[in-house]
């Protein structure tokens, strides 16, 4: 008899399944769109039940191929990863939902936040974040003060305030609502989190006017977390971490040598470190992985709009995605692109503004340029997030991309020109097979590393030219 991993993977347009057997080869997979519902630019929301059944979806068709595929297959154990710094409140005595899950990508008490700005450094010595409506806090506390429900609750004494993953575990393993936990990793995206001590800070609950009481025990990343329910007998959850968070295992230990870079609806730039650092701005001080005797942080930059900007620009122009990426290889490498100055969801790291106008440099009407130009200035900001990665932490040597974007070898070649290392790619599925390793690391260990493509810098003085000037435009 052999035996698999499950890993589950709920990200902002679907949540996957993927099954891997001893020796890391995928056996089955399935995917479940999820919606998104957008009012206006700042607030982004999900139907936080959707996302319960559409992982139990995919986890059951995927079970389902693989006992079909390999009727012995033993499915030892399950790892979630779940999209950080989205919120959902739900009752305590029965797991009853009571807000949408307020997303990552949701800035709608951005102004309320603004009042906290003279406790802003403070907060970014605990939290190692800046005072940013993207995290959980400023979005719990928004249900508190406009949805009724959560208010009863939190007066009753009956609310579970929890980052997503920590709901999802919840009701994925049938648990009881009284006992609810969450992950470091998640946790630490919600702006209530002192890193130093992995505990929440009452210093920060009393500024934001929450109840500790409200919010989920703090877990370890491995660790018991039930049975998943699902037809016939479920595996055990033994690993929960935040998507991004997942990648660093995608090939094994996380590697202090090495910078990954995840390009899906945002772009995340992170390398793990073995210390918390104390001065991250104006990137992000994150915690990747908690046990019971350490911890593993990781300096992190983030981009809000990667694919988002691309999906975004190709509804604008109603035209299809896949036909643009292909002929992206067949630009001129002296085409004069124009520049995108790229405001899709704000500007994350190291700027920091909840709302920034998207706008062209000398733009073309050439379809095929502007979305060029969308790509490239993704590339750039990731560049910009990775200098100063650089000056922190030691020079560059190893770039690992994963996530949908860095399947373009165009994209590929631009971001080895801006960052002057060996840009490589990992595996397909890199947060699932992340959480998979995290979730039975004894079976995981004897996975080989997958080979990857490799693209080395090359000097490119136009591209250079167009990356001072989107600095210029976004004010660097």
């Amino acid at each position: 008899m052999s035996r698999g991993v499950l890993a589950l993977d709920q990200g902002s347009h679907a949540s996957r399944a993927c099954l891997f057997d001893e020796s890391g080869t995928l056996v089955a997979t399935a995917a479940v769109p999820v919606a998104t519902t957008r009012r206006g630019a700042a607030e982004v929301e999900q139907d936080a039940d959707e996302l319960v059944q559409s992982l139990r979806s995919a986890a059951a068709e995927t079970l389902a191929q693989a006992r079909a595929a390999r009727p012995s297959l033993e499915v030892v154990a399950a790892g979630l990863a779940v999209q950080r710094s989205t919120i959902v409140c739900c009752a305590r005595e029965d797991g009853r939902t009571l807000s949408p899950a307020l997303s990552w990508q949701d800035h709608r008490n951005a102004t309320w936040l603004a009042t906290l700005a003279p406790q802003a450094a403070r907060i970014r010595e605990l939290t190692g974040l800046p005072l940013s409506a993207h995290y959980g806090a400023s979005k719990l506390r928004w249900c508190l003060d406009h949805l009724p429900d959560v208010a009863r609750a939190a007066s009753t004494g009956s609310l579970l305030a929890a980052p997503l993953a920590s709901y999802l575990a919840l009701k994925l393993c049938a648990g009881d609502p009284r006992t609810a936990r969450v992950d470091a990793a998640n946790a630490s995206r919600m702006l209530l989190l002192d890193s130093r001590q992995l505990a929440w800070s009452p210093e920060l609950l009393a500024l934001f006017g929450i109840d500790g009481a409200w919010l989920p025990s703090l877990a370890a990343t491995r660790g018991d977390w039930g049975a998943l329910a699902l037809p016939g007998t479920g595996p055990a959850l033994r690993a929960v971490t935040g998507d991004q968070s997942a990648v660093p295992w995608s090939e094994g230990p996380a590697d202090p040598a090495v910078v990954y870079v995840n390009l899906g609806t945002g772009a995340f730039i992170q390398r793990p470190l073995l210390t918390r650092p104390e001065a991250p701005a104006p990137l992000l001080g994150s915690v990747l992985y908690r046990d019971d005797a350490s911890a593993i942080y990781s300096l992190e930059g983030t981009v809000n709009g990667a694919g988002a900007a691309v999906s975004g620009f190709c509804g604008r122009h109603r035209c299809a995605e896949q036909p643009l990426w292909a002929a992206l290889d067949t630009l001129d490498a002296g085409a004069a692109l124009p520049v995108f100055v790229n405001g899709v969801g704000g500007l994350g790291s190291p700027w920091w503004r909840s709302t920034m106008e998207s706008r062209f440099i000398d733009g073309t009407g050439n379809l095929l340029f502007d979305f060029a130009a969308v790509i490239e200035s993704v590339a750039f900001m990731i560049a910009a997030n990775a200098a100063l990665l650089a000056r922190q932490s030691g020079a560059l040597q190893r770039v690992l991309l994963a996530g949908g974007m860095s399947r373009s070898q165009w994209l590929c070649r631009k971001l080895a020109s801006l960052l002057e290392v060996p840009v490589q790619t990992s595996a397909a599925e890199a947060s699932a097979r992340g959480v998979a390793r995290l979730a039975a690391p004894g079976i995981a260990s004897q996975w080989p590393v997958e080979p990857t493509q490799q693209w080395e810098p090359q000097p490119d003085a136009a591209l250079r030219a167009r990356y001072q000037r989107f600095l210029d435009a976004v004010g660097s």
